[in-house]
């Protein structure tokens, strides 16, 4: 059963993504990212904590012989960005010929990702990518386009299927936004 709407201390969300449209896109995107990168050895490195969902159905979808990892980043508190971006956990390797796809939940002021895409890049990274389940594009503040985009949403704040508020509403199958 689908809950229209959820409680997350104190504040209401509204559905407002059911999770065949998320699977759908994911889906889509997969196909697309097979063609880009047949015959190439790409690492894909999965963002966490939020990107984790959005990881297992995409790597579910591409061949069982792609390469993964993980690395962390944060620059939010609650609802709000902070700006700041702090490396929580790196990416662990560093291999300069192949392709890195980084996977990530959602692209909003791009902040995070653009820095993280500049330090692979200093450190001699040729070919770094971006895929992101969602993307806000009025939300932006900065020059970066995701490769690959499973859905660009307006700009309101959403949980489910990785997303949170403050840690919780990550393990929902469904997106909802908040209710102001």
């Amino acid at each position: 059963m689908v809950e229209k709407q959820i409680t997350l201390y104190n504040r209401t969300f509204e559905l407002y993504i059911p999770e065949s449209e998320i699977v759908g896109a994911i889906s889509k995107m997969a196909d697309a990212i097979r063609r880009d990168l047949d015959g190439k050895n790409p690492l894909f490195v999965g963002i966490l904590n939020g990107a984790y969902m959005f990881v297992a159905e995409l790597m579910s979808k591409l061949s069982p012989v792609c390469e993964l990892t993980f690395a962390a980043y944060s620059s939010y508190h609650g609802a709000k960005s902070t700006g700041i971006v702090q490396e929580l956990l790196p990416i662990p390797q560093k291999n300069k010929d192949r392709p890195y796809i980084l996977l990530e939940d959602i692209v909003d002021s791009g902040l995070t990702m653009q820095y993280v895409m500049n330090r692979l890049r200093e450190d001699g990274i040729k070919d770094v990518r971006l895929a992101t389940m969602l993307f806000k594009p009025q939300a932006l503040q900065c020059n970066l386009k995701p490769d690959y985009v499973g859905m660009e949403i307006e700009n309101d704040f959403i949980v489910g299927f990785g997303l949170d508020y403050d840690g919780l509403g990550r393990t929902t199958r469904n997106i909802y936004k908040i209710v102001e």
